[in-house]
């Protein structure tokens, strides 16, 4: 029998889903995305130069900077401007800049950089798979308007990805964690895709005990079917 969730969804359902574009009117462009009881305000700059060991290569370079504000948990944490990156936002951040970077070729871009800030609002599990969901989106839209002032080429060729959260919970194969499964779980794993089925990123880990092969296949299915739902969005989205 299995056990139930605490949101009564079925093992193989996401939580529900909320996009918000243009959520920072002074951004080049922006989405707030709601999963659940995650937020993350996703925003793009463009900056009209290169990173140092770029200069000259005509291509352009994509990055993300991840945080979370002070009341994103149910106990306040300190800001990282005052007390240094912590190293688990330096990997999130890496991880979502690698991704953001496989939805279009740099050379498109000529010497422009899009940094894209994730800033989780509230956090209930999978803040990095919804920073990276909602991040892909606003770098779509600020591809879009870079094609409509001329920056790049028309229609730029873009690579949907998105991202989602697994895990093993009671012995179940569950999708889309909230922070009570996420705390709990024997393990857990977060996997980004294309929209042609091909996995971009996988980050897995055993809590209590090592995986076999059926149980990380059955959560990387169970992860390919919740990122084709979540896809399905590029096409509501503007």
């Amino acid at each position: 029998m299995k056990s139930p969730r605490r949101d009564q969804r079925a093992n193989d359902a996401l939580r529900p889903l909320r996009l918000e574009p243009g959520f920072q009117t002074n951004a080049y462009a922006s989405i707030l995305i709601t999963m659940g009881g995650t937020r993350v305000s996703c925003s793009v700059t463009l900056e009209k130069k290169v990173p140092p060991f770029l200069v000259g290569r005509g291509q352009g370079w994509i990055t993300a900077e991840y945080g979370m504000l002070p009341c994103a948990t149910n106990t306040r944490c300190q800001r990282e401007a005052t007390s240094g990156q912590s190293g688990r936002s330096q990997e999130i951040q890496r991880l979502i800049g690698r991704s953001l970077r496989m939805m279009v070729d740099l050379k498109k871009l000529g010497e422009h950089t899009l940094r894209v800030d994730c800033d989780v609002l509230t956090a209930d599990g999978g803040t990095r798979t919804a920073s990276i969901t909602g991040a892909a989106l606003a770098l779509r839209a600020a591809l879009r308007r870079m094609a409509q002032e001329g920056l790049v080429a028309a229609d730029p060729p873009i690579i949907p990805i998105a991202a989602i959260s697994v895990g093993l919970v009671a012995g179940e194969p569950r999708l889309d964690l909230d922070y009570e499964e996420d705390s709990s779980a024997e393990a857990d794993a977060n996997f980004v895709m294309t929209h042609a089925g091909r996995w971009v990123e996988m980050q897995c880990t055993a809590e209590g005990r090592p995986l076999s092969q059926e149980e990380f296949d059955a959560l990387a299915m169970l992860a390919r079917k919740g990122i084709f739902e979540l896809l399905q969005h590029w096409r509501e989205t503007p």
